[in-house]
This record gives structure tokens, C-alpha cells and sequence, in this order.
């Protein structure tokens, strides 16, 4: 098993390249289970979480080949001989529930093992089930599978989800380009997963209005066609380097970055008193004049500030001026990096869900356990700005969302490296 050590080495300078988004890479690529004709994604992240995806896509009886390094995905699902997800594969990422939408849409049954074996209702995979029911879906719960059938082909009709859910938005959507007469999808997600999944759809035939708001509108076509289509731009990896200048200081350019994208966490920035500007390749970075100041976050749906750049926002804020609040209203449990950043000498409470920070002068370097995958990154981002070294362990986590990170952080001057547990 490997570790990460960061050493703090002062400001940051230079550019890093902002990949494709893990999100909404990983909704993309059960889109090929709609159709025939190849489906090709580029500017795809090489990630552990897509060769995951890529496995259980293959496992269906779908073809995949990776080319320019794997950052071009060519997809062919002519000859699906298989409709049963199995939980060896599934229950290594959630986001495999995504191909239950598809192959229902298609082929009329799909049998799919639910997420790492979890309980309906503790994530809202009830909510994915609920709206192919409202198309007419019939599902039975057996055995950790659910098992669907739709003899007639699914039908439109009006999802109006009772919380906002990204996967349960792109599952339904899916689901229904295929399906008999119009589908409405109400209280739908806005994130730009979802609008580049339609997009992506689009082009493949799939006649679709609204996405981005949180009514999306589908007429349901006979069949879909092939495609080629670029993977946006990942908005958490975006946010995640924007923070290392700003922990660290120095100035930071990051290629193909959009301020669409992070609207909400560059508010923050700004009112911590760190610079963002565009340039005409991708955003600016750059905080210079000591600590930044506190500010409190909530996290929230998308256009709102993402739980997925929670545990980096905090890393930032351990070395703050002042006391700042971070309120997680998405997920339950998603503080397990504070006693971590606590071990390396940072003054932070916690109280189900919200956690307090008050700022410390300087951090310093311990050896840390990753705990999850955003938790991985923030306590990488805390060992730049932290005295003496750091020593991060677990850090397969990262790999499921951060390509070449220690290479990255590297070209702009980090002092960090990859070894091999001794």
C-alpha cells in the first residue's frame, strides 16, 4: 500500500491541467448501453474508478478500448449478452447503478445488484427505483438485486422526485430517451454532470429540453445512434488545486478551469481574500499577503458550494484568520478527515453536522490516514502549507478521482512524492 509525503515548501507557481470530470465520466460511459453504434468519450480521466466502470460495461457483453493513453474512450455495445450486474463489480462504486436506467430502457430487463450491498434509504437509491417505476417499470427486491422488467418497454410519465438526487436525475434520464411518449423529471439536479449527460444524449439522437433547471422535458425516440463527445471540464478537481496556492500561497494557473463551474466555491475565495481570475486559458489563482481570512460554508445541490470540496475547504480554513462554520447538509459522515487535521494540529469541533474551525497560525507535519477520497486530498493540501513533513497513508483513495497527482503538484513546485509502504 503506498503513502504520500508532503513536505511545506512555500508558495506555489506555475500552470496544471484540469482533467476530464470523474462525475460525469462515469454517467457518460453507461450511455452506450442505449444504443448499437459507438459511443466515443474524449478528454476522460484516467481514474481506478473508470477501469471499474470499464469492467462492468465489458461484463455486460459491451466492448471498450482506451486510446491516447486512456484519455479517449471508444464504446460499442452491439452485442450485449448479458443483463446482470454483479455485486463483485458493483459494490466497488455506487455510481455502477447507473447502467440499471440504460439496459431497462433497451432490452426491456436488467438485474443489479444493489451498491456495496447497502440498504435502501441510507443513500437515496430508492429515489434511481422510484422514478423507473413511474415509467412503468416493475422491480423486485431479491437477494441484494433488484430485478427489473418492463415487457412492453418503459413508458413516459411524470418523476417528481421528493430531494434533489444527481444519480437518481441521470438514471431517469437515460431511462427515458428510449422510453414511449414525453417524461417530465421535476425537482430535477442542475449540476453540470447532468447537462453534459444530456448533451452527450443529444447527440445521440435523444430529444431533450431543460437540463439545468430543475425541470427537464424528454420525448422518447424509437432508437439512439452513436456519438463522440468530450467530457467537461471536473469541477472538484478544478476546486481542489484553486485551494493550493490558496493554502500555501503563490499563483496558480489552471488550464481549462470555467468560473461557471464553481461559481458558488470561488464566492468563497473571494470573500477569504484569494484572487481568481480568467484568463484565456482557464482561471488564475493567487493569494500572496498572509492568512486568509475565515468564512463559512454550507454545502448545497449544485449551483451551491459542493460536498465534494467540503474537506479541502476546511484544510484552508484550519490556517484562517478567525473562526469559520462548515455546515454538510448533503451527506451524513463526511467529517472523518477533521481528527486527522486535528492530528496535525488544527483546532477544529464537531457536532453532527456542522464542524467549527478556528484558525491556527501554521500546521504541522503527521503521519495521516485517508479516510475516503476528498479526505485524501485535503490532508495533501494540508501538508503544503504544514511545517515539516506529512506523511499521508491510505492514499489508494485518491486514485479514484485524482489522476497523476503527485506529478501535478510537483510541476508548480510542491515538494511531495509517492512511495511504497516500507
Amino acid at each position: 500500500m503506498d503513502s504520500i509525503i508532503v513536505t511545506g515548501n512555500g508558495p506555489l507557481k506555475g500552470q496544471i491541467a484540469i482533467a476530464g470530470a470523474k462525475n460525469a465520466c462515469l454517467t457518460l460511459m453507461p450511455a452506450t448501453l442505449l444504443s448499437e453504434e459507438p459511443l466515443t468519450l474524449t478528454n476522460a480521466p484516467r481514474l481506478s474508478d473508470i477501469k471499474t466502470m470499464t469492467t462492468l460495461l465489458q461484463s455486460l457483453g459491451a466492448e471498450v478500448s482506451q486510446l491516447q493513453g486512456g484519455q479517449v474512450l471508444v464504446m460499442s455495445s452491439h452485442a450485449l449478452d448479458n443483463h446482470v450486474a454483479d455485486y463483485d463489480i458493483v459494490r466497488k462504486m455506487r455510481a455502477s447503478i447507473l447502467v440499471l436506467g440504460p439496459m431497462l430502457a433497451r432490452d426491456g430487463h436488467a438485474v443489479v445488484s444493489l451498491p456495496g450491498g447497502c440498504a435502501i434509504g441510507a443513500r437515496p437509491v430508492d429515489l434511481h427505483l422510484k422514478a423507473l417505476e413511474a415509467m412503468g417499470a416493475e422491480l423486485e427486491l431479491k437477494d441484494g438485486y433488484v430485478h427489473a422488467r418492463a415487457p412492453g418497454g418503459l413508458r413516459g410519465g411524470v418523476v417528481d422526485f421528493p430531494i434533489v438526487s444527481v444519480g437518481a436525475t441521470e438514471n431517469a434520464l437515460m431511462a427515458a430517451t428510449l422510453a414511449k411518449g414525453t417524461t417530465v423529471l421535476k425537482n430535477a439536479a442542475r449540476e453540470p454532470e447532468i447537462v453534459d449527460l444530456a448533451q452527450c444524449l443529444r447527440r445521440m439522437g435523444a430529444q431533450i429540453e431543460g437540463e439545468g433547471t430543475h425541470t427537464i422535458t424528454i420525448q422518447g425516440v424509437d432508437r439512439l445512434g452513436g456519438a463522440t463527445h468530450p467530457v467537461v471540464t471536473d469541477r472538484i478537481e478544478l476546486g481542489t488545486y484553486m485551494l493550493a496556492p490558496a493554502i500555501c500561497g503563490g499563483e496558480v494557473e489552471l488550464l481549462g478551469g470555467r468560473i461557471d463551474l464553481v461559481g458558488a466555491f470561488c464566492e468563497k475565495l473571494d470573500a477569504a481574500g484569494v484572487s481568481v481570475e480568467e484568463t484565456a486559458k482557464g482561471l488564475k489563482v493567487s493569494h500572496k499577503n498572509g492568512r486568509v481570512k475565515a468564512v463559512d460554508v454550507v454545502t448545497e445541490p449544485f449551483p451551491g458550494f459542493p460536498t465534494d470540496l467540503q474537506a479541502q475547504m476546511m484544510a484552508l480554513m484550519c490556517t484562517a484568520e478567525g473562526t469559520s462554520v462548515l455546515e454538510e447538509k448533503i451527506f451524513e459522515n463526511r467529517f472523518m478527515h477533521a481528527p486527522e487535521l486535528i492530528r496535525m494540529g488544527a483546532n477544529i469541533e464537531v457536532h453532527g453536522g456542522t464542524a467549527t474551525v478556528t484558525g491556527v497560525d501554521r500546521l504541522k507535519g503527521a503521519p495521516v490516514m485517508a479516510t475516503d477520497l476528498r479526505a485524501s486530498v485535503s490532508l495533501i493540501l494540508a501538508g503544503l502549507a504544514a511545517e515539516g513533513e506529512t506523511i499521508v497513508s491510505r492514499v489508494y483513495h485518491l486514485d479514484r478521482g485524482y489522476e497523476h497527482v503527485v506529478s501535478k503538484l510537483e510541476g508548480v513546485g510542491a515538494k511531495i512524492e509517492r512511495v511504497s509502504d516500507r
